[in-house]
């Protein structure tokens, strides 16, 4: 039990979550701080393509293991379950509206890909290894969750067609090309891709992410301020709560499929995780009704630093109990 809150303090007060920290906190106390659209859009490229790199290195280091189809059929399944969970959870103990808690249900569905890269960096700290092809299995939670959320929409009587342009925004995401890209540029490269270019995405990685966090805590913090009066103690109440639901969910699976502590630690956190990249870009599109502010500010505002800050070592905890250490 020491081990384990010794974990839990060392992630709490890690600079990557101390940087989001103090990013939240200079946004709510209104400071000048801030980054580039630019620089702010470079470091999260960086990120996504040194993470899907180095994915890639492993599975080409260690070979496709047998769990990984299991994994991803697991990760694709709790990507549809969690919407409507979500949805009956805020129908119940929210007044939001049938459209907004299918809006924000889809969030929760999908998954941060920040709040991964984090995990996975928390799980280095400490020594603990993982499965390289979670990378995988994180793109292909990013968009079931969209399609249970139009569902849900359409049977409340909103709108929720899937046209042309939503299956291009979820299909051709950004972010997901560019993750299975690297991904498979460091499957076909293998080691020695990661030796000609280890000086690039090793060394400067965490550093990087903490700037990242530093934005994400100004972006989060603004967004805050903006929500004052929307965010109501219900709504509060879920933003904590379901996460936990998901990490829950996603416990007694990723068990059966044998992964690692580590793997184990970060099937939770993106089953706990919120989208607010990929979703809401989708929803823009298919729910235009839907208020952003309200979905925005669960998944990034509230959700987020929860995971970052006390989720993350949670469902780490979590994993090494169940793995009897």
């Amino acid at each position: 039990m020491q081990d384990l809150m010794a974990s839990g303090m060392a992630s709490l007060l890690s600079p990557m979550v101390l940087s989001f920290a103090l990013g939240l906190v200079a946004a709510l106390a209104r400071s000048s701080l801030s980054f580039p659209d630019a620089v702010a859009k470079g470091m999260s490229l960086y990120l996504l393509f040194a993470i899907g790199f180095k994915g890639g290195v492993s599975v080409s280091t260690h070979g496709l293991e047998g769990t990984l189809i299991g994994s991803i059929i697991g990760g694709v399944l709790l990507s549809f379950i969690i919407p409507f969970v979500a949805y009956g959870l805020l129908r119940s103990i929210t007044r939001l509206s049938a459209l907004d808690a299918a809006a924000v249900a889809g969030h929760y569905g999908s998954i941060s890909i920040v709040t991964f890269v984090t995990a996975i960096s928390v799980l280095v700290s400490a020594g603990i290894t993982s499965e390289g092809y979670m990378v995988a299995v994180a793109a292909a939670m990013e968009a079931p969750a969209i399609l249970s959320a139009l569902w849900l929409a359409a049977r409340s009587g909103g709108a929720g067609q899937m046209d042309g342009e939503l299956w291009r925004e979820v299909l051709l995401n950004g972010s997901i090309v560019l993750l299975l890209g690297a991904f498979a540029i460091g499957t076909v490269t293998g080691e020695k891709g990661m030796a000609d270019i280890e000086s690039f995405i090793v060394s400067p990685f965490k550093g990087v992410l903490c700037l990242f966090l530093l934005d994400m805590g100004l972006v989060a913090g603004r967004g805050l301020r903006q929500a004052r009066g929307l965010i109501t103690a219900p709504l509060l109440l879920f933003a904590i709560a379901m996460p936990l639901i998901g990490a829950a969910l996603a416990l007694p699976i990723a068990m059966m499929l044998g992964l690692s502590v580590g793997g184990v630690t970060l099937f939770m956190v993106l089953a706990a995780s919120a989208s607010y990249i990929a979703v809401p870009a989708a929803m823009r599109v298919a729910l235009p009704e839907a208020n952003p502010t309200i979905y925005l500010t669960l998944a990034l505002g509230l959700t987020f630093p929860f995971n970052l800050t006390l989720g993350i070592p949670l469902y780490l905890a979590a994993a090494q109990f169940a793995a009897g250490g």
